[in-house]
């Protein structure tokens, strides 16, 4: 099991379609114990994600929900010390909640500018800040932040121009976090995911997504396991030698 007895937070687990979700699910089955949280979460949808992942692992599980709104620094600050009462400390964080718009940069308003900020950046900023004050006291912790290819490309395939650049913000971020804070044992490291299996692409025509697959070495979208495979590598030991990357988890669509 790569990270038994981790206490690992996963946000933006509330669909049993995200890559939240999918990540919850195998870090349980790698014998973490995990919190997951979203703006979504209550009993019911908390009840949803267990009874999937028993009926997935055929067996009974303990895993913990926590409404949190990441785009309030009190809340982030509010669901670790939630976690810290339920577990006693946090090892790992990842952060996989995040929201998607597709405008031409001309349509976008500072309305939708603001929330995706707000999201993707700002919520990411602060729950990366909210687990830092508790790796920096214990000298470990891994954080994995899930961007997207997006941020390498400048979006085109289903994000905006101000999707892409919250989720750049965010390769910068966590490459700045791996270097302030490499000294002390805490890593961070970041994935770019690209045609996962998710609502995400539920706005796609049948068409265009045929024409994207097409153009995909591995002729096929990725799933939300393959994806949870790669933060699982990143919050185990056997990516200790690793800070300050960027995982691409796109079938080849970007080779740099």
């Amino acid at each position: 099991m790569l990270v038994k007895d981790k206490v690992c937070i996963i946000a933006g687990a509330a669909s049993l379609r995200s890559i939240g979700y999918a990540t919850a699910e195998m870090f349980v089955e790698h014998g973490a114990k995990v919190v997951v949280t979203d703006l979504g979460m209550d009993e019911q949808v908390l009840e949803k994600i267990k009874t999937s992942i028993e009926g997935s692992l055929q067996r009974s599980i303990v895993i913990h929900g926590v409404h949190c709104d990441i785009s309030k620094r009190e809340e982030c600050d509010a669901l670790v010390e939630k976690v810290l009462a339920l577990h006693g400390t946090v090892d790992c964080l990842v952060n996989s909640a995040g929201i998607v718009q597709s405008q031409p940069i001309l349509e976008i308003s500072e309305k939708d500018l603001d929330l995706m900020f707000a999201i993707n950046l700002k919520g990411a900023f602060f729950l990366c800040q909210s687990v830092l004050k508790v790796f920096v006291e214990k000298r470990s912790g891994s954080i994995v932040n899930v961007a997207s290819l997006a941020a390498q490309r400048g979006g085109g395939l289903v994000g905006g121009s101000h999707y892409a650049a919250s989720k750049g913000g965010m390769l910068s971020m966590t490459k700045s976090i791996a270097r302030e804070f490499g000294a002390l044992g805490i890593r961070a490291n970041a994935i770019c995911p690209a045609m996962i299996q998710t609502p995400m692409l539920d706005g796609l025509s049948e068409d265009r997504l045929r024409g994207i697959i097409d153009a995909i070495p591995l002729k096929r979208t990725g799933t939300t396991r393959e994806m949870a495979g790669a933060c699982l590598f990143l919050a185990s030991e056997l990516s200790g030698f690793v800070t300050g990357a960027t995982i691409d988890v796109n079938g080849g669509t970007h080779i740099h």
